[in-house]
């Protein structure tokens, strides 16, 4: 859902650099739930308990995976040519003083992830978008809703932008966390998910 700002000729369009200056002259806070998409302000959802979980579990497995050359950001943002989203987690390259004074750029990181129940349409299309135009190598949605983890491969640009790679792992399967065409573990789907 898009937040407020419109012109005569229609919603006006931000660019990172005006969202930036926002943020600076403080009219907007860390207590607006907002991110930018595309040039639009966009409100974030609440969490649920469900959601939450997934996120604690996550950020568990992917420090004991990860090797010490990369970072993991939780719910923190990423910075494209015209957005600034917060996925749930991203898998950057580091050292993580890279990001003292900026968020990575499409071309640092290895995987987003986006944790989905109530928004899994919205992720998959708007977010898997957005991703895919910006060049981000892999992206996975932990599907709430069909608990299964959706990743996406192959990321083509342009008007049309999407992933032409998609797979999906099930409860009883493992996911490859691949970074950088390096598979470091597969990492069990039920581990991922909250309990029933």
């Amino acid at each position: 859902m898009s937040v407020g700002l419109a012109s005569p000729r229609g919603p006006y369009r931000l660019t990172v650099k005006q969202y930036h200056r926002m943020i600076e002259a403080g009219v907007l806070t860390e207590n607006d739930r907002v991110e930018l998409l595309e040039g639009h302000l966009v409100s974030k959802m609440p969490h649920n308990p469900r959601h939450d979980s997934a996120i604690t579990k996550g950020t568990r497995i992917f420090l004991k995976i990860l090797p010490e050359d990369w970072v993991v950001r939780v719910q923190c943002a990423i910075t494209t040519r015209d957005s600034e989203p917060e996925p749930d987690f991203v898998l950057a390259e580091g050292p993580e003083e890279k990001y003292d004074s900026r968020h990575p750029m499409p071309s640092e990181i290895g995987l987003v992830v986006e944790v989905s129940d109530s928004t899994l349409e919205y992720d998959r299309n708007i977010k898997g978008r957005l991703y895919s135009r910006s060049r981000v190598e892999v992206y996975w949605i932990i599907n709430l809703v069909d608990k299964t983890v959706e990743v996406y491969t192959e990321p083509k640009s342009g008007r049309n932008a999407h992933y032409d790679g998609r797979v999906d792992y099930h409860t009883d399967e493992k996911v490859p966390l691949v970074l950088r065409g390096t598979l470091l573990q597969r990492i069990p789907v039920s581990s991922l998910l909250p309990a029933d």
